[in-house]
């Protein structure tokens, strides 16, 4: 079996080819892809070549974590059925590629269980699944942000999470293309706000160099929480730091539980993924969609379109 596929040959080399998928077992399924999302985080690190080194990776690779598709073949344990429209967050199924993420393909080979079952009429906003649940994740069992840094899709996403929670943060963004789409929070440029007492800064802009700015705005014991992903390595400014008695939290990657309770909050109105994908191309016009991604600062969100090549 053969899939159409975004590969990743070396960084700054991306390419459409036909990729011969593994045999898929009795606790697999095969799924043809209707949309996948391109990451302007870990997929433009890995398009650059700045992405730091994880088992597995290396090129060439295909790209993606954030897929939606109609289950095409189920194995008899794999816990689906035929016509099932489920979110895929990557899969390990090429045999000419590396797979460390590999959701950008026309049709991908999966384990049953690492394929959630999503309500028909998600359609494509499913493919912003993955990222709700990281910022569900970042928040769950903490204190609730009252500043966030960056306005982008994570950071939407965890701003409103946290007024659905019933928290008020206040968001950074430096980027006036940005700044508009606020639902029940306030979005701010940071030269235009003082405030330098803040019990909980959760940051997603991937920014190292902000660190001794955030940690001067954190209250004495606040916690500064990194939810992006950064490429430099971290270091801060010990005194501040020390004088706050300062806290710093990493925020990992999301756990099957955020992705239940966010699929949860969606079902019951308390989250919206309303004007969150803000472009789309067909997957034929891939290289022209990641470079709109990565180089557009208008695009929040980009979304290959898979129909006509599954």
């Amino acid at each position: 079996m053969q899939a159409l596929a975004v590969l990743l040959e070396q960084p700054g080399r991306l390419a459409l080819r036909q990729l011969e998928l593994v045999a898929p077992g009795d606790e697999d399924v095969v799924v043809a892809t209707e949309w996948s999302g391109i990451s302007t985080g870990t997929e433009r690190l890995l398009w650059s070549g700045r992405m730091p080194h994880f088992p597995g990776m290396g090129y060439p690779l295909v790209p993606g974590y954030e897929s939606v598709g109609r289950v095409a073949q189920a194995g008899a344990n794999s816990g689906h059925r035929i016509g099932e429209r489920v979110f895929v967050p990557g899969s390990r199924g090429f045999k000419e590629a590396r797979g460390l993420f590999g959701g950008a393909s026309s049709h991908l080979v999966v384990a049953g269980a690492k394929a959630v079952t999503i309500a028909d009429e998600l359609g494509s906003s499913g493919v912003l699944l993955a990222l709700a649940a990281t910022a569900r994740h970042a928040l769950a069992g903490h204190a609730p942000p009252e500043l966030i840094v960056g306005h982008g899709v994570l950071g939407r996403l965890l701003a409103r999470i946290a007024v659905a929670e019933g928290a008020s943060p206040v968001v950074w963004e430096t980027n006036p293309l940005r700044a508009a789409g606020a639902e029940g929070y306030e979005v701010v440029a940071p030269v235009a706000d003082s405030r330098k007492d803040y019990r909980a800064i959760y940051d997603v802009s991937g920014d190292a160099a902000l660190i001794d700015t955030l940690i001067g705005r954190l209250a004495r014991e606040g916690e500064l929480v990194l939810a992006g992903f950064y490429d430099q390595p971290i270091s801060f400014s010990f005194p501040p730091a020390f004088m706050r008695e300062a806290r710093l939290r990493i925020a990992a990657e999301w756990r099957e539980a955020d992705l239940a309770a966010v699929t949860a909050m969606l079902a019951d109105g308390r989250l919206s993924l309303g004007g969150l994908i803000t472009h789309r191309q067909v997957a034929s016009d891939a290289d022209e969609a990641y470079r709109t991604a990565f180089g557009d600062p208008a695009c929040l969100k980009m979304v290959l379109d898979w129909r006509a090549c599954s």
